[in-house]
């Protein structure tokens, strides 16, 4: 039987996010850790754009966005019912967009702010916090962030949040956002986390 690929890599939030729900769901996948100055000639044959995550089904279909590879992962198995009613799932897909959208432009800027000499980091990490102050009151009224439960909204954002959190490792641990920190440190320390992030040698095509 073909397996189902994954061309990812370890450390993009995206391809984190899918690995995280492909575990979840029980889906076992070949994962083929890419080196970004060298792309496998078949991700870039399959996904011309040329970024992870990549999911290529035993019938050939590609699936080439971590949500849309989220989307189908949850539709195969979803014990726990991440995807929610179908207005959860119309709130996680509002939330994800502005992750997705305004959270990440001022990560980038914040992370790379050498990049982007226009501003000081601290008016990028501003921006940013627009999202973040929005995420602390939703987890001041329940432990997960659309209600006392793990949605496709939690495994989509931790990982951007994560990588926010690792440009001033010191500026967040003392930052006002003490039930952020909480979330996040629970997903940094969760044992399906764990199982995601084993490192694999490079995959050369």
């Amino acid at each position: 039987m073909a397996q189902i690929i994954l061309y990812s890599y370890r450390r993009c939030p995206y391809a984190m996010r899918a690995r995280m729900a492909l575990h979840y769901a029980g889906i076992a996948v070949d994962i083929r850790e890419i080196v970004f100055t060298a792309k496998p000639a078949h991700m870039l044959q399959i996904s011309p754009k040329g970024t992870v995550p990549v999911l290529v089904l035993p019938d050939g279909v590609v699936i080439d966005e971590s949500l849309d590879i989220i989307r189908w992962a949850l539709q195969q198995h979803d014990p726990e019912d991440w995807l929610g009613s179908p207005s959860q799932l119309a709130q996680a897909e509002r939330l994800i967009a502005e992750n997705d959208g305004p959270f990440k432009r001022a990560l980038d800027r914040y992370k790379y702010a050498i990049r982007f000499p226009e501003q000081p980091p601290e008016a990028y990490r501003a921006q940013g916090e627009i999202f973040l102050q929005q995420l602390e009151l939703c987890l001041q009224q329940q432990s997960c962030l659309l209600g006392e439960r793990t949605t496709m909204a939690d495994v989509a954002i931790f990982p951007f949040v994560r990588q926010f959190s690792m440009v001033d490792q010191a500026w967040f641990d003392q930052a006002p956002y003490p039930r952020l920190q909480a979330w996040l440190q629970a997903w940094l320390e969760s044992e399906r986390f764990a199982a995601v992030m084993q490192k694999y040698p490079a995959y050369v095509s």
